[in-house]
């Protein structure tokens, strides 16, 4: 009943899949914590899908009210997994932004380990 109901309001799968995260459950594919690279800044966001192409799907809240915000279709380059916790990327967010250091640290790992990967390659 639920999805033949819910299911027909738009976004309800989305918000549906969000809340399940912050209570701890849902898909653990959906919603992996990021940092986007929107024209010349990185903002907070979560890979809400990954496309067929290998593009991504990504959510970027608006601050301070993690429900809100706004969708684009982004190149796998302008994309950075950060490995931290979901719940800790939606308290940087609802906090106007404080913890955000937490984030850049994990995509700095990221990087650092993708270079290390690539010279041990080469």
């Amino acid at each position: 009943m639920e999805t033949s109901f819910f299911g027909r309001l738009p976004g309800y799968a989305l918000f549906r899949g969000f809340t399940q995260r912050l209570a701890g459950g849902g898909d653990q594919n959906m919603w992996k914590p990021a940092l986007a690279e929107i024209e010349d800044a990185l903002v907070p966001a979560f890979i809400v899908e990954e496309l067929d192409d290998g593009r991504f799907t990504v959510f970027v809240p608006s601050v301070p009210t993690p429900f809100a915000g706004a969708v684009y279709i982004l190149s796998r380059e302008r994309v950075h997994l950060v490995d931290i916790p979901f719940t800790l990327a939606i308290q940087s967010v609802s906090r106007w932004g404080a913890g955000s250091k937490e984030l850049v640290a994990a995509m700095r790992g990221e990087k650092l380990s993708s270079r290390r990967n690539a010279e041990t390659t080469a």
